[in-house]
């Protein structure tokens, strides 16, 4: 198929960034990228506006670096523990997963990021500190300082401190507890 080089005047993630100068097959360029503005013929003419384009994706390329740069301290000043189900032997029955961290994120700082940024090899299962890199830029790489606890212990602990506070109030009241088995009403089934 033929092709045609044009010169992109906007960042398109499948070809490259602004003032950069691609290879396109001829229908992509005639019937999309020149038509919407998303890139120009290489002509004499354009050749010169190249420089302007050069500087445009300077400024934003320098604007998303700061961008990162600020998110990356908000981020790496940032602790969220997270409360899993865990059994008897500390095997959890959930897990930590990207998602869950790009939602947390979001709640506490109101910045929402790409779960995919979040570079987490397999979902958090066990408890203890984690340390979650992020990459929010190609030269800006954040730490995520995540916790995570076992919400069984807390419940049986609080349940073992309600026993202990049950029995002792049993022990001083002279009435004995009422107790025993109470009969289930049965279901009647229509015929």
């Amino acid at each position: 198929m033929p092709t045609t080089e044009v010169i992109l005047t906007e960042k398109i993630p499948s070809l490259g960034a602004e003032a950069d100068v691609v290879k396109v097959k001829r229908g992509y360029a005639r019937n999309l990228l020149i038509p919407t503005g998303k890139a120009l013929e290489v002509t004499p003419v354009t050749l010169r506006r190249l420089n302007q384009l050069k500087v445009k994706r300077a400024e934003r390329e320098a604007r998303e670096l700061n961008e990162a740069q600020d998110l990356a301290r908000r981020i790496n000043k940032l602790k969220i523990v997270v409360t899993l189900e865990t059994g008897e032997g500390g095997k959890a029955f959930g897990s930590v997963t990207t998602k869950d961290l790009a939602d947390r994120i979001k709640a506490e700082l109101g910045v929402e990021i790409d779960r995919h940024r979040i570079d987490l090899e397999r979902p958090i299962k066990n408890t203890g500190p984690h340390e979650v890199p992020i990459k929010l830029h190609g030269d800006v790489v954040a730490k995520l300082d995540v916790t995570v606890k076992s919400a069984t212990g807390e419940e049986k602990a609080a349940e073992g401190a309600a026993a202990a506070a049950g029995s002792a109030e049993a022990q001083k009241s002279d009435k004995p507890e009422k107790g025993g088995f109470k009969a289930k009403v049965k279901a009647k089934h229509a015929k």
